[in-house]
């Protein structure tokens, strides 16, 4: 890891640089993980909360969480339009 201020090599764990004693903002861990693509998939409206709250901190982790809402989302849609035209097909059919 480098220091913010003077870009001096630093150890990853040094919360104030050595060099120059400015503090360091601890590093976010942002890898995108499929688990809450997956979450987003089956909580539509936490996979959007979640995007909105981490889209400038963990953009990555925020793309999958949108994703999987907006996944969860357009299946959904999918399968109400199948549905309301099926029933249309049976009320016509007289069933």
């Amino acid at each position: 890891m480098y220091c913010k201020n003077c870009s001096k090599e630093i150890d990853d764990k040094a919360a104030i640089c050595p060099h120059c004693g400015v503090a360091q903002a601890p590093q976010v861990v942002d890898n995108g993980g499929f688990g809450w693509g997956l979450l987003g998939c089956c909580i539509p409206l936490v996979g959007l909360i979640l995007f909105l709250v981490w889209k400038d901190s963990k953009p990555k982790t925020a793309k999958a969480a949108g994703i999987g809402a907006l996944i969860s989302v357009v299946c959904m849609i999918l399968f109400y339009a199948l549905m309301f035209g099926l029933g249309l097909l049976g009320a016509m059919a007289g069933y």
